[in-house]
């Protein structure tokens, strides 16, 4: 099967900007506060349902799974890159960090407590995202939590320069309403959404930034018969 151009351009550019994007990135993350509270608030969740592990998917060079292991959580990354898990593996050696991608996860049905996905769906055309979210109800254990961090707006960027390297990647800006949507629409129920203005560094080019927290419906309580004695 022929890998779909998108994500043969995704590898490619953080292959090749690995190691000074896990310079310049890290502490960005440090810096949103906004954003860190919506991690708590998932990691929160997830160790109360105790239904399995956390998956980083699109981890990066691994701040994110180490920042949920720090918080109580049983976490481990995925990425697309294998030279952003290699860097991520130097990073945190105690954690565990895997290639693979978010159309078609090496995991079993309903392993999974949640499901982060720290800015990794940006890159994703917006008329493929079903799959993704797919993906996630599927890996997901019943009440299991899910939340994603994207960029807020309806454009699309072409980038050809970044973290000093030249490359070619497509960088997409979705709508919350949209996101909740096909969120929806996959089974998966939106229980919260914070949307943040642009710091000082993301200004002007970045604009609002999104966080939702959705979770998989638990299975239904059985029912039982009544029973005349």
């Amino acid at each position: 099967m022929t890998e779909p151009t998108y994500l043969h351009a995704t590898r490619l550019a953080y292959d090749t900007v690995a190691e000074d994007y896990a310079k310049l990135v890290p502490p960005m993350f440090e810096d949103d506060l906004y954003g860190r509270a919506m991690i708590s608030t998932f990691a929160e969740l997830t160790r109360a349902l105790g239904a399995g592990p956390v998956a980083d998917l699109g981890c990066g060079p691994g701040h994110v799974t180490a920042h949920l292991q720090a918080l109580g959580v049983t976490a481990f990354g995925i990425d697309l890159s294998p030279e952003t898990v290699a860097v991520a593996r130097r990073r945190h050696p105690e954690l565990r960090f895997d290639e693979g991608s978010m159309t078609d996860l090496d995991l079993a049905d309903g392993s999974l407590g949640g499901v982060i996905a720290w800015y990794s769906i940006v890159h994703t055309p917006p008329e493929l995202l079903p799959v993704v979210f797919a993906e996630f109800h599927r890996v997901l254990a019943p009440g299991g939590h899910l939340l994603i961090a994207f960029k807020a707006g309806d454009r699309l960027r072409h980038v050809e320069n970044a973290y000093g390297h030249e490359l070619s990647l497509d960088v997409y800006w979705i709508s919350p309403d949209r996101i909740a949507e096909l969120l929806s629409q996959t089974g998966l129920m939106v229980d919260a959404r914070l949307i943040r203005e642009p710091n000082e560094q993301e200004r002007p080019r970045q604009g609002q930034q999104a966080y939702l927290l959705a979770r998989k419906p638990a299975r239904p309580e059985p029912k039982i018969a009544n029973t005349i004695v």
